[in-house]
């Protein structure tokens, strides 16, 4: 009986020391409360502290981490801190964020990043250690704010050398940040700072594609630079890497194509456009780039079939038409100048004006191609020596204009 009253008194007792613990810990809490929400950050921090260093899963609900670091920030930027307090708040921050990310793991990112931070602006801490916490920060949630993303870029400028990857990291992350903040200027005037030229960028983007050779984005950064640097010879081979492992994406395709067109690669360029059509049936300018090589091989028929369909994708834009009219002045001057030249030279009067009347882009240079040509075309008395009147129609014909198939009415 003796031992049942004791067992019973020592539980009875340490049922009344937790009571007692707990009607403590709220009258520490509800002074830390108070204190905060008055705003006496002075008085406040130390029942902060012991709620922390006791168990603070009762509090969490009523943002106790929250609340501290709001404490701590606010005392660490006061202009009424002492330098031995601001030395214990530098002292303390890391030990807070170990323990808020302990009993509020779900805000592991939030408060990963706010440590970094701090190891970065409060302790001057070792960079590479502060560069290691910035990253883990954004494995845990790459869309933290766009300032902390900045401030690791920084670290990493600060902090490249031979003998680390951080260029290549920069680059990277300034790159997507350019991508996914394109109304930020601030980006790319970043990314132009990583290199000392064009050339030193274009060579860290394809250091940083080698070095992940399967990585579409790096590769197409790679290719972008090689653009802007006028380096077509190099853009080809990440646009060829490109266009193979993601046939669907139509701006590889287009690059591709132009950086053929600028390397003479002909065929290749007419195959790139032939894809593109075949992805944007109803798209214009894939129908007169094909064209305009076609022109440039004299293959002349060939050529005006693609203006046509490029006509039919819009009939009111005028440059097609005013290619159409440049064929025929170059098919005149590929032959000896005869009539039938002149014939041809007057289609392409005509069409220049039909170009001039639909009031486009090419029209004033149009109307001025009509001018110049005025001594090119048949005169009255070619009209004259061959019986011809007016209204009556020369058909194109000859071995150099069979493909015309058109006829000219006599003015």
């Amino acid at each position: 009986m003796k031992r049942k009253f004791l067992s019973f008194a020592l539980i009875l007792g340490f049922a009344s020391s937790l009571v007692i613990k707990a009607q403590n810990d709220q009258a520490t809490f509800s002074l830390f409360n108070e204190y905060h929400k008055n705003k006496d950050y002075v008085t406040a921090i130390d029942y902060g502290w012991k709620i922390i260093n006791s168990d603070p899963t009762p509090w969490l609900r009523y943002k106790i981490f929250p609340k501290m670091e709001d404490i701590l920030w606010y005392m660490h930027d006061s202009m009424k801190v002492s330098g031995s307090e601001i030395k214990m708040l530098n002292d303390t921050i890391i030990y807070f964020y170990n323990r808020a990310i302990k009993y509020e793991p779900k805000n592991e990112s939030h408060y990963t990043i706010r440590k970094a931070y701090v190891m970065e602006t409060w302790l001057k801490a070792n960079p590479d250690e502060t560069i290691k916490a910035y990253e883990y920060a954004l494995s845990l949630d790459s869309n933290i704010d766009n300032f902390y993303k900045d401030h690791l870029g920084m670290l990493y400028i600060a902090n490249a050398s031979d003998n680390n990857d951080y260029k290549l990291k920069a680059l990277d992350l300034y790159s997507k940040l350019a991508e996914t903040d394109p109304d930020n200027p601030i980006w790319n005037q970043k990314l132009e700072g990583i290199a000392e030229d064009i050339s030193e960028l274009v060579s860290i983007t394809k250091k940083s594609w080698e070095f992940d050779k399967d990585n579409l984005e790096k590769a197409w950064k790679y290719a972008s630079t090689c653009l802007r640097a006028q380096d077509y010879e190099q853009a080809k081979i990440p646009l060829e890497f490109l266009t193979s492992k993601a046939p669907e994406v139509i701006n590889y395709w287009k690059q591709l194509a132009s950086v053929y067109e600028k390397l003479d690669m002909n065929d290749k360029a007419i195959s790139a456009y032939k894809k593109l059509i075949d992805l944007q049936p109803d798209n214009r300018d894939n129908y007169v780039n094909l064209a305009l090589i076609y022109k440039r091989l004299e293959q002349l028929s060939v050529s005006r079939t693609y203006l046509q369909r490029g006509m039919k994708a819009d009939p009111n834009w005028d440059y097609p038409v005013f290619i159409e009219a440049q064929l025929y002045e170059q098919a005149a001057r590929l032959c000896d100048f005869d009539f039938m030249a002149k014939c041809v030279y007057l289609l392409a009067v005509n069409t220049y004006r039909k170009a001039a009347s639909m009031g486009g882009q090419f029209s004033s240079t149009s109307a001025d191609r009509v001018k110049a040509l005025q001594n090119s075309i048949p005169m009255k008395e070619d009209y004259f020596f061959r019986k011809l009147k007016s209204g009556d129609t020369v058909k194109i014909e000859g071995h150099c204009y069979s493909w015309i198939d058109r006829s000219v009415t006599v003015p």
